[in-house]
C-alpha cells in the first residue's frame, strides 16, 4: 500500500471515531433529556391526580 492510501484510511478512521464520539455524546444528552421529561410527566400526573381528588371531594360533599 502506498502512503496516500494509508493517509486516506487514517482520515476515514479518524472521521468514524469522531462521528461515534459525537453520537455517544448526543445519546447521553438524549438520555438526560428523557429522564427530565419522565420526571416532569410524573409531576404532572401527580398534580392532575391531586386535582381530580379534589373534584371527587367536592362531588362527595355536595351529594
Amino acid at each position: 500500500m502506498s502512503i496516500e492510501l494509508f493517509n486516506q484510511l487514517e482520515q476515514k478512521v479518524t472521521s468514524a471515531v469522531e462521528a461515534l464520539e459525537l453520537m455517544r455524546m448526543e445519546a447521553e444528552e438524549l438520555r438526560e433529556e428523557n429522564a427530565r421529561l419522565k420526571q416532569e410527566r410524573e409531576e404532572w400526573e401527580r398534580r392532575l391526580s391531586a386535582l381530580l381528588g379534589k373534584f371527587d371531594e367536592v362531588e362527595t360533599t355536595s351529594s
